[in-house]
C-alpha cells in the first residue's frame, strides 16, 4: 500500500523526467548547426504501479525515463553513402577534365588552329618565293612554335598526371586517418554501452566520419550484437574488398612508387596502393568508386587501348616474344622503353624491347628483354603492358597527341627528304625530336655514311637506339624510329635553325632555286585526308578537342546530376535526423508546463500535508 506521502514521490518524478526532457531539447537547440547531429528524442513511459488492498487495484507511480534516442534511419545513411560515393567519382572527374579543357582550348591566340595556319600561311608565302630565305625563316619558326605548342600542351598533361597522383597520397592518408578514428570512436561506444550507458553523440561522430570515407571510395558498413547480454556490438567497414575497420582496429593503406612505367610519357614515381598487412589492393577495380576511382582512371585512363598479344617461351629464359598484337603502327605505339610485362598471371620488368614487322602478316612481333628469367612455360599465354582502363585520361589524350606529331612530322619530313637544298645537297629532317637521356637530336633517317638519301623507313628498331641495347657510337647521330619522338620532345631540326638554307624546295636541282614542287606538296598535306583516320591534320586535332569537350560536358552533367540525386537524399535524412529549431522551441515549452504541473503538484500536496499534520493535531 502507498505511503501517505506517496504524492510528494509522484510529483517527484515528473520533475526529474520533465527536467530530462527540458535538457534533451536544450542538447538538441545548441546542437542545431553541429554537422553530422542526430536529433534526440526522450521517450517516458508511466512508473511501475503499486498493488493496494482497495477495489480499484493498482496505484499509479508517477512517470519514469525509458532513454535518450537518436533519430536515425540506417536505410537512409546507406543509400546517403552510395550516392555520395558516386558524386565523389563524377565531381573529381569533373574538376580534372575540366582542366584538361582548358589546357586543349583552341580560342586562345596560341591555340593549335591559329598555330597550324600560320605555318600553312607561311608555305603560301614559301611557294610564292621559295628561294627567300627570309620566307624560309619565318616557314622554320612557324614551325617550331606547333611543336612548342605540342610541348607546353604535354607539360600541362604530365601536370595534371602529376597533381593526380599527388591527391592519391593525399586520400590514403585521410582514409587512413578516418579509419583510426571510427576505430577509436568504436571502442569509447563499446566501452560506454556495454556498461549501460548511451553513446549517442559518439555514434554520430563515427557515422560522420563514414560519410567523409563514403565520397573517397564505396564501403560498406556493418554493425552486429556480440553475445546476448547486449551493449557490445561488432563495427566493421570494408572497401575494395579488404577490411579498413573491424572493431577497435584498423588496418592501413600505403602508396609504392612504382619502379617502371606503364606508358610512354608516364611521369615518374606514380603510386601504386598496397594494403600494409600485403593483402593485395586492386586500384582499377571498377566497384571501388568515389574520388580513389577517379583519380586513377583519370591518370592512368587509356580507353582499353594498351598493348596486348600472345607471348609462347619456355621457363629460364630472358627473352620473351610478343605476336598477334594490337598495335602494329609506330604512330600509336606508346608502351615505355623500359618497364613491366604481364605474361599470363604475372609481371615481369624489361629492360628494352625491340619490334620487327612479320613479313606474312604485316603485324608488329615484339622481344622484350626481362631483367629476370621466367619462372614458368608460357604455351600461348595471354600477354599485356599495363591494363585496360575503360577512360579517357591523360594517358589517352598524350597518345592522341603523340600520334599527330609522328604522323604529321613523318609526312613533312618524307617530303623534305625527296628534295634539295641550296647547297645542293639532299634534304634532311625538319622536325625531329630530342633524346631524353642526352639531349641529342634523332635522325629518323639514313646514317650519315648511307648512300641511300630517300627515307628508310625503319621496320626493325629497338627502344635503346642502335644495337641491342648498346649506346650509339660517338661519331654517329642517335637515330630510329619515330616511336622516339612524343608530343614532349618534339622540336625542329637545330641545324636547319641556324642555316635556312638546308630547307628543300625543289626536287630537281637544275631547276634552280625557284622551283617549288617540294613545297606544293607540303601545302597539299594540309588537305591530304588520307593522313589520319579523322581525315586531314586539322580535323584530326580539331576532332581530338571536340572528344574532350564532350567528355569534360559529360562529366559536368553527372556531377551536376549526382549532385542534385544527393541532396535530395540528405535533404530525406535531415527529415528525420535533423534539428528543426522551432519544433524544439514548442517542445521547450511543452516540457517547461508539464515541468511546472509537476511542481505544484509538490506544491498541492505540501498543502495538504500541512492541513493533516499541523492545523488537525489536538
Amino acid at each position: 500500500m502507498a505511503s501517505t506521502f506517496f504524492g510528494l514521490n509522484i510529483g517527484q518524478t515528473g520533475l526529474y523526467t520533465y527536467q530530462s526532457a527540458l535538457d534533451t531539447t536544450a542538447h538538441n537547440i545548441t546542437n542545431a548547426e553541429t554537422e553530422g547531429y542526430s536529433r534526440q528524442v526522450m521517450s517516458q513511459q508511466a512508473s511501475k504501479a503499486l498493488p493496494v488492498n482497495s477495489t480499484y487495484g493498482m496505484a499509479g507511480t508517477g512517470v519514469s525515463v525509458a532513454g535518450v534516442n537518436q533519430q536515425r534511419d540506417d536505410y537512409f545513411d546507406v543509400k546517403y553513402w552510395k550516392n555520395n560515393t558516386i558524386y565523389g567519382e563524377y565531381s573529381t572527374k569533373s574538376y580534372y577534365m575540366t582542366e584538361i579543357e582548358n589546357y586543349f582550348n583552341d580560342v586562345s591566340v596560341d591555340g593549335f588552329t591559329t598555330t597550324y595556319n600560320s605555318l600553312n600561311d607561311s608555305l603560301q608565302e614559301l611557294q610564292k618565293n621559295p628561294s627567300s630565305l627570309t620566307v624560309r625563316t619565318q616557314v622554320i619558326n612557324y614551325a617550331k612554335s606547333l611543336t612548342e605548342y605540342f610541348n607546353s600542351v604535354a607539360v600541362d598533361m604530365n601536370s595534371i598526371q602529376d597533381e593526380c597522383n599527388f591527391e592519391i597520397r593525399n586520400q590514403v592518408d585521410q582514409i587512413n586517418s578516418t579509419s583510426s578514428q571510427i576505430a577509436a570512436l568504436t571502442q569509447q561506444i563499446n566501452t560506454l554501452e556495454v556498461n549501460g550507458g548511451i553513446a549517442n553523440d559518439l555514434r554520430d561522430q563515427r557515422a560522420l566520419r563514414v560519410d567523409e570515407l563514403s565520397k573517397l571510395a564505396n564501403i560498406t558498413v556493418t554493425e552486429k550484437t556480440v553475445g546476448t547480454a547486449g551493449g557490445l556490438t561488432s563495427y566493421v567497414v570494408k572497401m575494395n574488398g579488404g577490411s579498413l575497420v573491424d572493431g577497435n582496429k584498423s588496418y592501413k593503406l600505403s602508396v609504392v612508387p612504382r619502379s617502371e612505367k606503364i606508358n610512354q610519357n608516364d611521369i615518374d614515381g606514380l603510386y601504386d596502393i598496397e594494403w600494409e598487412n600485403g593483402q593485395k589492393f586492386d586500384s582499377y577495380n571498377k566497384n571501388m568508386g568515389g574520388s580513389l576511382q577517379a583519380l586513377f582512371e583519370v591518370r592512368d585512363g587509356n580507353n582499353q587501348f594498351n598493348l596486348t598479344g600472345t607471348v609462347s617461351a619456355n621457363s629460364g629464359d630472358n627473352f620473351v616474344t610478343m605476336t598477334d598484337t594490337n598495335i602494329n603502327c609506330v604512330e600509336k605505339m606508346n608502351i615505355p622503353e623500359d618497364g613491366k610485362i604481364t605474361v599470363g598471371n604475372r609481371d615481369y620488368a624489361y629492360t628494352g624491347f625491340e619490334v620487327t614487322t612479320d613479313e606474312a602478316t604485316g603485324k608488329f612481333v615484339y622481344t622484350f628483354e626481362l631483367q629476370d628469367q621466367l619462372t614458368a612455360d608460357a604455351e600461348e599465354a595471354v600477354s599485356s603492358i599495363g591494363k585496360a582502363i575503360d577512360y579517357k585520361g591523360v594517358p589517352y589524350y598524350m597518345s592522341k597527341l603523340n600520334e599527330f606529331t609522328r604522323t604529321y612530322a613523318k609526312a613533312f619530313n618524307d617530303i623534305e627528304r625527296k628534295g634539295v637544298d641550296l647547297n645542293g645537297a639532299a634534304g634532311t629532317d625538319l622536325f625531329t625530336a630530342t633524346s631524353k637521356l642526352s639531349g641529342e637530336e634523332y635522325t629518323f633517317g639514313p646514317l650519315e655514311d648511307s648512300e641511300d638519301y630517300s627515307y628508310y623507313d625503319f621496320t626493325t628498331f629497338n627502344s635503346q637506339t642502335g644495337g641491342y641495347y648498346s649506346e650509339p657510337e660517338a661519331n654517329k647521330p642517335l637515330y630510329g624510329s619515330y616511336y622516339f619522338m612524343t608530343a614532349s620532345n618534339f622540336t625542329i631540326n637545330s641545324a636547319m635553325l641556324e642555316d635556312t638554307s638546308l630547307m628543300t624546295t625543289s626536287t630537281n636541282e637544275v631547276d634552280g632555286s625557284e622551283s617549288n614542287d617540294i613545297v606544293d606538296e607540303l601545302i597539299a598535306l594540309k588537305s591530304n585526308k588520307e593522313l589520319f583516320d579523322n581525315g586531314a591534320p586539322d580535323g584530326y586535332y580539331q576532332t581530338l578537342i571536340a572528344e574532350v569537350g564532350i567528355d569534360t560536358d559529360k562529366a559536368n552533367t553527372f556531377s551536376d546530376s549526382q549532385n542534385n540525386i544527393l541532396d535530395s537524399i540528405k535533404n530525406q535524412r535531415l527529415s528525420i535526423s535533423g534539428v528543426d529549431v522551432d519544433e524544439e522551441a514548442m517542445s521547450l515549452v511543452r516540457y517547461q508546463n508539464a515541468y511546472n504541473l509537476s511542481a505544484k503538484v509538490i506544491t498541492v500536496m505540501n498543502e495538504i500535508y500541512d492541513k493533516l499534520i499541523n492545523e488537525m493535531g489536538v
